[in-house]
């Protein structure tokens, strides 16, 4: 019969949609399928209060802007209920080499011309000793650079958000439920599926309690309970890459005004992160446990705090790497029961979001088709593959060679796909971004030249230019972007008067 075969047991209409989990990416679920379709589904939220949420993500990316307009939020009313600041960009400390510094930001850099980008000019004018560094052509960097900070007419800065991931669920929660979404507190017992399809069927809680569905969405973190553990999909583990596999995370003191830019700071086997809300700060170090053990990382982030910690330092283990499939019958991942990438570009929330929004265009309606699932793979595939690489870069053009880690960094072979671009650019000076990729052709070339690789040559556009032509046009894109800098108010006073939140009891 039609409903026993695997490929069309789905095409029944789905009106009941079960999310396993809670946290930042179980309440994102709830707020966007209750905003889109709360009127026409029954939408289900199993949560259990004995179970802790990661939690440490709490640097976003300019992505999540969008998210928010989509669901009609209230900026400020966002920022004030998650203590949130303004993000415009990353520090990287002690990656090029101990000592050197440069910040990714969210912001383009320079003024491109149709037949080259800003780099090849920037190049030549460096080569004639008429360029200053590259950043200084960047509006969002120069911002973050002198702590300054403000909405700017016609959307001109972009720019993200720290806030606290706790409050954030709880924000969406509270939304989610105007929709009609429900919660029901209770810690999964099993994961109910039929013999003859291998769908889900329900999850029965630890009370006795049965919760059924058409269609489940697995929140369920690093455990995966259900695509992972019940559906069985395997895991590409990227850790020939990423070394890293462990973070530890604690909170601290606000010490001074928060800057509006995430602090990556370079230890000898991994990196430090310090992530500024409005009363405290977010901290841990993410490191390889082959490199350095718990004892000694512990040491090293508890060395390197600014402020009395607020809480008890927490160990928290992962693997890098992806799902084989994010969808599969009738089990839709999203977060980390789908991947994790470690968080040095803060794209967490980015694939909940994306994988949200995926779900919201392919929703099965009407019944779960195998093109759409094959789709939907595809596509959070060709994405999470894209900020893999960039992520990767950051390690493999290092200068560093001072410990094994970094040195093994250096020398590892890279995707062919990674590779390719770190050619080209090192040969050619061009970046290229296909189509739907997370990361602009701005922020390679921050990172790059950040960690020290520059080009062979420049394109020939450039040398059409001569010497005063080029000094001007370098100098008047630099000067406009002094002159809006200088007029910016400070990060400090303008989250104050835009979205000062209430100190925690």
């Amino acid at each position: 019969m039609q409903q026993n075969n695997p490929e069309n047991i789905g095409r029944k209409p789905v009106r009941r949609v079960v999310i396993a989990g809670g946290g930042t990416a179980g309440w994102m679920a709830a707020a966007v399928i209750s905003k889109i379709l709360g009127k026409t589904l029954d939408i289900t939220l199993v949560e259990s209060d004995e179970i802790g949420t990661v939690g440490v993500g709490e640097a976003t990316i300019p992505s999540l802007i969008q998210f928010h307009q989509l669901l009609e939020l209230n900026e400020a009313d966002v920022m004030r209920a998650t203590q949130a600041t303004f993000k415009l960009g990353i520090s990287f400390e002690n990656w090029r080499a101990p000592g050197e510094d440069y910040i990714h930001s969210f912001g383009l850099t320079g003024v491109d011309h149709w037949t080259a980008g800003f780099q090849h000019f920037w190049h030549k004018g460096r080569q004639r000793g008429l360029a200053s560094d590259f950043g200084d052509y960047c509006l969002e960097l120069r911002s973050a650079q002198l702590g300054r900070f403000a909405h700017l007419p016609n959307d001109v800065m972009n720019y993200a958000y720290h806030l606290d991931a706790t409050l954030y669920a709880r924000f969406l929660r509270k939304y989610s439920e105007g929709f009609g979404a429900k919660r029901v507190e209770g810690k999964i017992d099993q994961v109910m599926l039929d013999a003859a399809s291998g769908y889900v069927t329900g999850l029965k809680l630890g009370n006795g309690a049965l919760i059924e569905g058409d269609l489940f969405i697995d929140c369920t973190g690093f455990r995966s309970l259900l695509l992972g553990q019940t559906m069985g999909v395997e895991y590409d583990d990227w850790s020939q890459w990423l070394f890293n596999d462990t973070a530890i995370a604690v909170q601290t003191e606000l010490m001074g005004e928060p800057v509006p830019m995430t602090r990556a700071i370079a230890h000898g086997a991994g990196w430090q992160w310090r992530i500024p809300l409005q009363h405290r700060v977010g901290n841990g170090h993410v490191f390889s446990s082959k490199y350095m053990d718990g004892e000694e990382a512990m040491q090293i982030l508890l060395d390197n705090l600014q402020g009395e910690p607020l809480t008890q330092p927490r160990m928290i283990k992962f693997k890098p790497g992806q799902r084989k499939q994010s969808w599969k019958g009738n089990v839709v991942a999203i977060g980390l029961s789908s991947g994790f990438l470690e968080p040095i570009e803060s794209t967490s929330i980015h694939l909940i979001q994306r994988n949200l929004i995926r779900l919201m265009q392919m929703f099965p309606a009407d019944g779960i088709c195998r093109s759409d699932i094959d789709e939907f793979n595809t596509q959070v595939q060709r994405e999470i593959a894209h900020i893999r690489d960039f992520i990767i870069l950051h390690y493999k053009v290092t200068s560093r060679a001072d410990t094994p880690y970094w040195e093994a960094a250096r020398n590892m072979e890279v995707p062919a796909s990674l590779q390719h671009r770190i050619d080209l650019f090192r040969e050619t000076g061009r970046v290229f971004r296909t189509e739907g990729e997370l990361f602009t052709e701005s922020s390679w070339l921050q990172v790059m030249l950040g960690q020290g690789m520059m080009p062979e040559q420049h394109h020939q556009s450039a040398d059409l230019m001569g010497d005063a032509e080029l000094s001007q046009f370098l100098g008047s894109i630099r000067q406009k972007i002094e002159r809006t800098v200088q007029q910016l108010p400070s990060h400090q006073a303008y989250v104050q008067r835009f979205c000062r939140a209430e100190r925690p009891s």
